[in-house]
């Protein structure tokens, strides 16, 4: 008799739990031997992320149909709404 059951995670498995661990080990010794060339970099990374940021933090300038050229964006005024529905 076989029953279904979900697969593991590929982080749960044995393989898995042995690949995290390698990968911690080694992170670990990179960072103690090169910490120099690590600390060197970061100031780049910095101003690698501005762009991301931008990107990522402002979603409404990837509208469609060109180059912001359209109408403003419109904002629901909720007396308005009550007003079209006849509502005092």
């Amino acid at each position: 008799m076989t029953t279904d059951q979900d697969p593991k995670p590929w982080w749960q498995t044995r393989g898995g739990v042995a690949l995290v661990g390698f990968v911690a080990i080694a992170g670990f010794f990179l960072l103690t031997e090169h910490t120099a060339h690590v600390f060197g970099v970061l100031p780049y990374l910095l101003v690698l992320a501005c762009p991301f940021l931008h990107f990522f933090m402002h979603p409404h300038h990837r509208k469609a149909g060109g180059s912001g050229g359209g109408p403003p964006h419109e904002h629901q005024d909720p007396r308005r709404d009550a007003t079209d529905r006849g509502e005092p």
